[in-house]
């Protein structure tokens, strides 16, 4: 009589730390989604500080460029005050990126500016903040993927359901520059 007992107890005692594991590991994975969404969220607010400076740079040079400079302006104060879910935030970036890429190709049109050299400074610190964006991106979105992962594979999705872990969003923005051009003249 008390072996029979004994397993269900048993069973149950397993059946438990499963049950705890996983809800640990769920914790801890979605905490590492926040840490990670920290990390982009200060590279993000990096390249809204390059912004003005590369603005008014480009603006001394390209001042009948106002339509593009007010543009990327706007959608600078726009990305920052966007605190909605990485998602919703990309579709915003994407504005932004588009932007810049835009005015990245109004520069082409002044060689002076080009070869500024505080404008190259620009250039060279915000291609390294686009790196450090998307580093940390992937960085983020590799966490996205494991929580992902244990919140939709079985039997862990059963966990995952009775305490409302809800799915995250990945975050997908394209880069706004890739490398500084190499600006030669002569």
């Amino acid at each position: 009589m008390w072996v029979p007992l004994a397993v269900v107890a048993a069973v149950v005692l397993l059946l438990l730390i499963y049950v705890v594991v996983t809800y640990n590991t769920l914790i801890a994975l979605r905490n590492y989604i926040r840490d990670a969404w920290s990390n982009v969220d200060t590279e993000l607010k990096r390249r809204y500080d390059l912004i003005p400076n590369l603005v008014a740079t480009v603006k001394g040079y390209a001042a009948h460029e106002r339509e593009t400079l007010e543009r990327v302006t706007q959608l600078r104060v726009q990305c920052m005050a966007s605190q909605g879910r990485p998602e919703e935030q990309a579709v915003d970036e994407n504005q932004l990126v588009s932007a810049l890429q835009r005015l990245l190709a109004v520069v082409e049109n002044y060689p002076q500016l080009k070869a500024d050299q505080h404008f190259q400074e620009l250039q060279h610190e915000l291609v390294n903040t686009e790196d450090r964006i998307q580093a940390a991106r992937r960085f983020y979105n590799g966490n996205v993927r494991d929580y992902r992962n244990k919140c939709q594979t079985f039997p862990s999705s059963i966990v995952a359901g009775l305490f409302g872990f809800e799915s995250q969003d990945y975050f997908q923005v394209p880069p706004s520059v890739r490398e500084v051009p190499n600006a030669q003249f002569g």
